[in-house]
């Protein structure tokens, strides 16, 4: 150091470390808008289920999820179909592999002679493995 002058001080040095915490903050919110957005996206036809007694169905690693909405409408896997779709969608099924099991979810409102004629669609079709989805009954308070 001179006489009379002073030292500069050197500039800010780069930084050679990654900032991590925008990353964390955007992987945040992805996982809470992941763990929102999983729930809904179960079923997209919502039915009102009947009640009833038993234990848990056992997880068939083949199966067809057919779904009757209230005004009678049904759908497999999610998708709208008639009569004729129906039949022609079991048919497929049961050439694919004749022990696919079908899951029929029903509305407790449904009229109970659309539920036969969607059995006999399956049956008709060569699917005799037939089970019907239900809510767990809420016991009764004593």
């Amino acid at each position: 150091m001179a006489f009379g002058r002073l030292e500069r001080p050197s500039g800010a040095q780069p930084m050679s470390d990654i900032n991590m915490t925008p990353l964390i903050d955007v992987m945040l919110v992805l996982l809470v808008i992941f763990i929102i957005t999983a729930p809904l996206m179960v079923s997209a036809v919502k039915v009102d289920l009947p009640q009833a007694q038993g234990t848990q169905a056992a997880d068939a690693p083949r199966f067809i999820a057919i779904t009757v909405d209230p005004a009678g409408r049904a759908y497999v896997n999610d998708a709208p179909m008639d009569n004729t779709a129906l039949t022609q969608a079991l048919a497929e099924a049961a050439k694919r592999n004749p022990d696919t099991e079908i899951r029929l979810r029903a509305d407790a409102a449904v009229p109970y002679g659309r539920v036969v004629e969607v059995m006999g669609l399956a049956q008709k079709a060569g699917l005799t493995q037939i089970g019907f989805v239900a809510e767990p009954a809420v016991p009764a308070s004593p």
